[in-house]
């Protein structure tokens, strides 16, 4: 791995690259720990998801065959009249939720007022068994749909912040930790050269000197 020109093979150098190194590798450690949680988040909300899909699948067309069994027994004008002006509404709240710095939606579903049979906006005598249980089957699933939106949301999220961390994961453990490693051993290598070159100088000055001093004797 190519060391860059801008190096200076001093201590101070190697000081701050082995501070810079300590600092990365504890980074490293921290986000590889998020994204392994972040991954055990995701794959629990994705079997979450699957299983509320499987369910709302079901509410469905368990509502379209109540409400394909009601249009056979009445007439599309009075099934149309009978559904024209509803008495319930729903009211959505949004929060967030935190999950390793991913913010993941919440809803709450509510209904407008309390009273169960506000869902059926008819009277019950020119109307069918069939549609009230249409209605019903509609007004259970409508909550097992959010749900579904909800977890599709926080999947979508969780992969969004697990590639992003998987980059940085990758970008400290192959290039930015390798690189600091091989400066310090850069460094060091020039310093120990340094050191064996101001030993042998000095070696050769105090030689000299005692020469010197020799022949000064006689």
């Amino acid at each position: 791995m190519a060391i860059s020109s801008d190096v200076k093979p001093t201590r101070m150098e190697l000081k701050r690259t082995k501070a810079r190194l300590k600092t990365a590798t504890r980074g490293h450690k921290l986000l590889k720990d998020k994204r392994d949680e972040l991954m055990r988040q995701f794959l629990l909300t994705v079997r979450e998801n699957k299983a509320l899909r499987q369910k709302v699948e079901a509410g469905l067309q368990e509502a379209m065959a109540s409400m394909g069994r009601a249009s056979q027994l009445m007439s599309p004008e009075i099934l149309e009249q009978s559904l024209l002006c509803p008495k319930q509404g729903v009211e959505v709240e949004l929060s967030l939720k935190n999950i390793m710095s991913v913010n993941i939606p919440e809803y709450v579903f509510r209904t407008r007022t309390d009273a169960a049979e506000d869902i059926f906006p008819y009277g019950y005598a020119q109307t069918s068994g069939e549609l009230d249980e249409a209605l019903e089957a509609l007004s259970l699933v409508f909550q097992d749909m959010l749900a579904l939106a909800q977890a599709e949301k926080a999947m979508q999220l969780m992969a969004a912040e697990i590639e992003r961390t998987r980059r940085r994961v990758n970008a400290l453990e192959y290039v930015m930790i390798p690189q600091m490693e091989e400066t310090i051993r850069y460094i060091t290598m020039k310093l120990e050269e340094n050191e064996r070159s101001t030993t042998t100088r000095l070696m050769k000055v105090k030689d000299q000197i005692l020469q010197e001093a020799h022949e000064f004797d006689y």
